[in-house]
C-alpha cells in the first residue's frame, strides 16, 4: 500500500470514530474546519484549470495551498491536532490534480507495450514543454526575480565550463523523471526552473545520492526534515529517495518558508541549505537591505553564499540555454510500465538493452528507487522504464545471446567469499567477518545479503547513527550475522 493511499485511510478512520471518542479540542476543531474550506477552494481550482481558466486556476489553487500549508503549520502546535490529516488531505488534493494531467502517474501502459512511433508522448503532451516552462513566481516573471550580480554570474562561468557535464547530466536525469516531479510544482503554481535549480545543485538528478551530512534523495532531505513532509522510512524503503514524493516534500518546503520569509526567493533557497532557522533571523534583522547586502550575505556560512547563486544561476540557464550557447540535448521523458518475464536486477537488465552512451541504468535506477540495484527483482514485476526500452527487452533480455550474457556477467560480478568467513560462526555470531563497502550498496543491502538480524542492529555493531551513512571503502563488522 502507498503511504499517501495509508494517510488516507487513517485519516478517513478517524472521522468514522464517535465524536464522545474523538474529543476534538476547540481550537483543533477549527483548524480542521479551515482546512476543509482549503480543500473545497482547491477543488474549485482546478475545475477553473479544467475549463480552461488557467490564470485564475492556478491562483485559486496557491491561495488554498498557503491556507492549507498555514493550518497545517498550526495544527503542529495545537494541542490534540492531528498533522496527518492535513498531509493525507493534500495528498489526496495533489492525486486528484494529477489525474487532469492526463493520469495520476503520468505514464502509460499500451497493451504491446510499444508506443507506435507516430503517435504523441501521452506524458509530454499533457504537459507543458520543456523549452517554455512556466517561469512564475507568486505572480512574478522568475526572470524578473533573479539578479544576475556578480555571485550568481561568477556561477553562471562555472555552470558553463567545468560544471558544464554535470548541467548537462542533471538535465537529462530530469528529463527522465520529469513527469513525476514537475506536476507537484506546478499544481502549486511553483516555476520548474526552481526545481531544475535545486535538483542540479543538490543531486544532479541522482535519487540514490546521499550526503556526508545524511541528506539523501534527488533533493537531499536531512531525515527530520524530510519527516516534517511526509517523507521517511515505509515498508522497509526511505521515501527521500522517490522522486515524486521528494518533489512534492520540496513544494511543501518551500511554500512554507515564502509564507514565512514574505516571498523572498534567495532567503527562501538559503534556507534550503542553510537552515530555516537562520535565514529567518537574517530576513528580520535585514530591516529592508536585499539578501545580496554585505551585511546580510556575509553573515551566510561559505557553503549556503555559494549554494545560493548556484541555484539561481541553473535556473537561469533553464530559462535561457539558448543566450549562453548551451545545447540541453533532447531527452524522451514519455515512460511506460514493463512487466518482468523473468527474474533479473537493474545492472542485469542494464547489460542486456545495452542503448546509446549512457545506456538505461540511470533511468532504471531512478524510476524504480525501491529496488537494490544489484539483487534480482520477482518476475512479474512491473517496472516503469522509457518508453524505447520494451521493445529491446523482447529483443534482447528475454532469450539469446546478450540475455545470457548479461546472466553469466552478473554471476561474474558477485564478490567471492573469504574461506576464512565460511567457518561456523562462535556462539556469539559471526564474530571477526567484515564487509568492504561498494559502490551503490546501502546498510539495509548488506544486512539482508549477510543474514544479519536487521540494518539496525549492523549499524550498532558499527557505531553508526541514524541515518546510517556508509562510503565505499568503508569496513563493517558482521557481528552477529550468519
Amino acid at each position: 500500500m502507498r503511504p499517501s493511499l495509508l494517510l488516507v485511510l487513517c485519516a478517513a478512520l478517524a472521522l468514522t470514530l464517535p465524536a464522545e471518542a474523538r474529543r476534538v479540542p476547540a481550537n483543533a476543531q477549527k483548524l480542521y474546519d479551515q482546512l476543509e474550506a482549503a480543500s473545497d477552494q482547491f477543488r474549485e481550482g482546478l475545475a477553473e484549470l479544467g475549463r480552461g481558466e488557467a490564470v485564475q486556476g492556478r491562483e485559486t489553487i496557491r491561495e488554498a495551498s498557503a491556507t492549507l500549508l498555514e493550518a497545517a503549520r498550526r495544527c503542529g502546535g495545537t494541542r490534540g491536532c492531528d498533522t496527518s490529516r492535513f498531509l493525507a488531505a493534500y495528498d489526496a488534493l495533489v492525486q486528484e490534480g494529477a489525474g487532469l494531467a492526463g493520469g495520476g502517474e503520468g505514464f502509460t501502459t499500451p497493451t504491446d507495450g510499444v508506443r507506435p512511433a507516430d503517435e504523441a508522448s501521452p506524458v509530454l503532451g499533457a504537459m507543458p514543454a520543456s523549452a517554455r516552462p512556466v517561469a512564475m513566481l507568486r505572480g512574478r516573471d522568475l526572470r524578473e526575480v533573479i539578479e544576475l550580480n556578480e555571485p550568481v554570474r561568477a556561477a553562471l562561468a562555472e555552470w558553463l565550463t567545468w560544471m558544464r557535464p554535470q548541467l548537462i547530466t542533471s538535465w537529462e536525469n530530469y528529463q527522465q523523471m520529469r513527469f513525476l516531479m514537475w506536476p507537484e510544482y506546478e499544481q502549486a503554481g511553483l516555476p520548474e526552473a526552481l526545481l531544475f535549480g535545486i535538483l542540479a545543485k543538490e543531486s544532479n538528478g541522482r535519487v540514490h545520492a546521499v550526503s556526508r551530512a545524511g541528506a539523501a534523495g534527488p533533493m537531499q532531505f536531512m531525515p527530520a526534515t524530510g519527516a516534517r513532509f511526509g517523507l521517511g522510512w515505509r515498508d522497509g524503503f526511505d521515501t527521500r529517495y522517490d522522486p515524486q514524493l521528494a518533489s512534492r516534500a520540496s513544494v511543501l518546503y518551500f511554500n512554507e518558508r515564502f509564507a514565512e520569509l514574505g516571498d523572498d526567493l534567495e532567503f527562501a533557497v538559503a534556507a534550503y541549505n542553510g537552515g530555516e532557522g537562520r535565514a529567518l533571523r537574517l530576513k528580520r534583522a535585514a530591516g529592508g537591505k536585499s539578501f545580496w547586502h554585505p551585511d546580510v550575505y556575509g553573515q551566510l556560512p561559505p557553503e549556503t553564499r555559494d549554494y545560493v547563486p548556484y541555484v539561481l544561476a541553473a535556473a537561469w540557464l533553464f530559462l535561457h540555454p539558448e543566450e549562453y550557447g548551451l545545447q540541453f540535448p533532447q531527452v524522451d521523458g514519455a515512460a511506460t510500465v514493463l512487466k518482468l518475464q523473468a527474474p533479473a536486477s537493474i545492472y542485469q537488465l542494464a547489460i542486456c538493452l545495452g542503448g546509446p552512451r549512457e545506456g538505461y541504468f540511470r533511468a532504471l535506477r531512478n524510476l524504480n528507487p525501491r529496488y537494490e540495484p544489484h539483487l534480482p527483482i520477482a518476475a512479474g514485476t512491473e517496472l516503469r522504464v522509457p518508453v524505447a526500452v520494451p521493445p529491446e527487452y523482447q529483443r534482447h533480455c528475454v532469450t539469446g545471446p546478450r540475455a545470457e550474457q548479461a546472466v553469466q556477467l552478473m554471476a561474474a560480478s558477485k564478490p567471492t567469499v573469504p574461506a576464512t568467513a565460511t567457518r561456523p560462526p562462535a556462539a556469539g555470531g559471526a564474530a571477526g567477518r567484515s564487509y568492504r563497502v561498494k559502490s551503490g550498496d546501502t546498510l539495509h543491502g548488506i544486512a539482508r545479503r549477510n543474514g544479519c538480524r536487521s540494518a539496525e542492529a549492523l549499524a550498532r555493531a558499527n557505531g553508526l547513527r541514524s541515518p546510517y551513512v556508509i562510503r565505499a571503502g568503508q569496513t563493517l563488522r558482521l557481528d552477529g550475522c550468519r
